[in-house]
């Protein structure tokens, strides 16, 4: 019973100590970008203006794709991704 309670008491020791597990693991960085109309468009709500950017499809680049896309995650090319 003694054992238990020792048991249980470390255990209930550990789940407390983790609450504050990488409180600190992280950075403030100021944002370069913060006004930025490009990048964050002019609310938060609207979309960047670098969306407007429409770009020919390559169909020459598709094989590398394919190829770099096997290479990653492996599996055949017949799985291919089409938008």
């Amino acid at each position: 019973m003694k054992f238990n309670r020792i048991v249980a008491f470390f255990a209930g020791l550990a789940l407390l100590s983790s609450c504050e597990y990488q409180k600190y693991n992280q950075i403030e960085q100021k944002d370069l970008n913060k006004d930025n109309e490009y990048v964050y468009g002019v609310s938060p709500d609207s979309l960047p203006r670098q969306m407007a950017n429409k770009y020919d499809a390559k169909p020459e680049l598709d094989a590398r794709v394919n190829d770099i896309r096997v290479k990653l995650y492996g599996g055949s090319s017949s799985t291919v991704v089409k938008e």
